[in-house]
């Protein structure tokens, strides 16, 4: 063992190590700084990105604006293929929020100007803003 490392037992991972050989992140430092952060839970307690993770465990990830809930069904220490990072978790996270359609927004021709009163009023009612305006006192 070296100096400064903890002991492990066999089915144990640091909880940082696992998070980014799942490919939960895309890095060890982001899996680590996702700990310190308060980000990630294990058990439903505060994980420091030391703390040692066994099969069982429920993980719980906040990571690019997305709760993930994992639970632990296979130990790896180093990083591994997506077909067998699957395999290491089962996934009990929520679906993802869907995609907001993108706002279309009039093109207007070139060199035609700013729009008048009445090119504003058209442009909203195709919006279906029609109506919104400030809300009386």
């Amino acid at each position: 063992m070296v100096s400064g490392e903890a002991p492990q037992a066999e089915g144990s991972a640091r909880v940082d190590a696992w998070i980014w050989a799942v490919r939960l992140t895309k890095t060890r430092s982001q899996a680590a700084a996702a700990c310190r952060a308060g980000h990630v839970r294990v058990n439903g307690e505060r994980a420091k990105p030391a703390q040692v993770l066994r099969t069982g465990d429920e993980v719980r990830l906040r990571h690019a604006g997305r709760d993930r809930v994992v639970v632990v069904s296979r130990i790896v220490k180093k990083r591994v293929g997506p077909p067998v990072a699957a395999e290491c978790f089962v996934d009990n996270s929520p679906p993802p929020p869907p995609r907001e359609t993108a706002i279309q927004v009039p093109v207007r021709d070139r060199g035609t100007g700013r729009p008048t009163k009445r090119d504003r009023r058209e442009m909203e009612r195709l919006q279906g803003l029609h109506g919104r305006g400030p809300t009386p006192s």
